[in-house]
């Protein structure tokens, strides 16, 4: 089973789903399918995939109303990557400043 990073990882991986997902995001409210997918020069069947892909990393959800089928952005979970990168901007930042520290004392 992927963990919920994995899956967040794997969905902003592809340059369409990042397009999506800001799209959306952009957006501040629910898309219906049909819009989303005339933005794109890929067919609809290729854009449900990415939303399904998007929505199994809890980025979106797809919602129906009537006929419709509407997808609203939840970018809380990339809080979650933000916290994972945080931890190696922290070793470099640290690694760097005791390089800086030890090419001080050399000289």
């Amino acid at each position: 089973m992927q963990s919920k990073i994995t899956k967040i990882l794997k969905a902003i991986a592809d340059p369409t789903r990042r397009e999506i997902f800001h799209a959306l995001v952009v957006a501040a409210t629910a898309m219906p399918i049909t819009q989303i997918s005339g933005q794109f020069a890929i067919s609809r069947q290729g854009i449900t995939k990415h939303l399904k892909t998007l929505e199994d990393a809890g980025l979106i959800q797809i919602q129906t109303k009537g006929r419709e089928r509407f997808c609203l952005a939840d970018p809380l979970p990339l809080q979650e990557v933000n916290h994972w990168l945080k931890f190696y901007e922290r070793f470099w930042d640290d690694t760097l400043q005791n390089l800086s520290s030890y090419l001080d004392n050399k000289a």
